[in-house]
């Protein structure tokens, strides 16, 4: 179906470690955008503890990301972060006062002390969850790019041209459909009356998804047409599209049904597809230039070396299986219902 040259090999693999992120940092990232509904200390510390053996290992994902797309297409690392400095700063600050919120949070037993990283928690998570949805968007509806005199791609537009309707729509789904794995992620760690109410946010996460990811498609087939034109060369996609719609409709019937593994399950698969249709939409660009075509990012004009390329392939080959490895080691020894002891946060 596609050529599997290096350059879209690493396309795919990018595409790999994101989705990876999205599907394990997403789930921490929805509880921390549901830190402010749990009720009382003992309750916020379930849910805090629930990803606390769990949130670095899955920013692995995310520094693994940013190595490779340096590394594999400079280019197109350098255009969109010179495009988006202070939006990335914001982003770097929220990545770290999300983990300073997890760590100070129980270093002192006041209430005031406590509340106020609660929040920090909250409104970090937000950020990156949103930041995150806007640059998705920014990357499929475009940006302003030109080439520039010396055939280097320039940014012309300021922080307004970051956050347009379409994108910020991005961004707002982002965060409903963190928000939802989040609370399908805390049913599998939660008992009792917290369950129960987890249960009844998930219900209302998933609806108020339900509304943005048609809202958001809608929009994409309007405004962006050629979105579907590698769908309608390789027809066999839109069997991944018929998949991911199936297992989304899946998670309100093992909801309904009581079976919270299911439903997370559906909902990593909902999110695969996710990412994987953006992906499809995309290629072979890596950044979509608003203004003029011929100035889009893509993966021939933005790749290292061959030999780079290659290097960095069998570099993968060999650590990628490792991280597979620990991550399944990890989830396995911290399976089960979330317990406070001594050395909980």
């Amino acid at each position: 179906m596609l050529g599997m040259d290096l350059q879209t090999l690493w396309f795919f693999l990018l595409g790999a470690l994101i989705t990876g992120y999205a599907i394990l940092d997403g789930f921490d990232l929805g509880v921390g955008l549901l830190q402010p509904f749990v009720r009382g200390d003992t309750e916020r510390r379930l849910v805090l503890n629930s990803i606390g053996p769990l949130w670095d290992g899955n920013e692995v994902w995310l520094v693994t990301f940013g190595g490779a797309l340096f590394a594999a297409f400079p280019v197109a690392y350098a255009t969109f972060l010179s495009a988006c400095y202070l939006p990335f700063m914001v982003l770097m600050v929220s990545l770290i006062g999300r983990a300073i919120s997890i760590e100070f949070r129980s270093k002192a037993k006041s209430r005031l002390w406590r509340s106020y990283w609660d929040y920090s928690f909250a409104l970090s998570s937000f950020c990156v969850v949103f930041l995150f949805g806007v640059a998705a968007g920014n990357v499929m509806e475009g940006m302003p790019l030109v080439t520039g005199p010396n055939g280097v791609v320039e940014f012309r537009g300021g922080l307004g041209d970051l956050l347009g309707p379409y994108a910020l729509s991005v961004g707002g789904r982002a965060v409903l459909a963190a928000a939802m794995h989040g609370a399908l992620y805390l049913q599998l760690k939660t008992e009792g009356e917290l369950q129960a109410r987890v249960h009844r946010w998930a219900w209302t996460a998933f609806g108020l998804f339900l509304v943005a990811y048609f809202g958001v498609t809608v929009a994409t087939l309007v405004h962006m047409p050629n979105a579907i034109e590698n769908f309608l060369r390789w027809p066999a996609l839109c069997a991944v599209v018929a998949f991911g719609v199936l297992a989304m409709a899946n998670v309100p019937r093992a909801l309904f049904l009581g079976r919270a593994g299911e439903a997370f399950a559906s909902s990593c698969i909902t999110i695969t597809t996710l990412a994987f249709n953006f992906g499809m939409a995309l290629f072979p660009n890596l950044i979509v230039s608003s203004l003029i075509p011929e100035a889009s990012v893509t993966i021939y004009a933005a790749a290292s070396s061959e030999t780079t390329l290659r290097l960095m392939r069998n570099i993968a080959f060999l650590g990628m299986p490792l991280v597979l490895t620990y991550t399944t080691i990890v989830y396995w020894t911290f399976r089960g219902k979330t317990k406070l002891d001594e050395f909980s946060y």
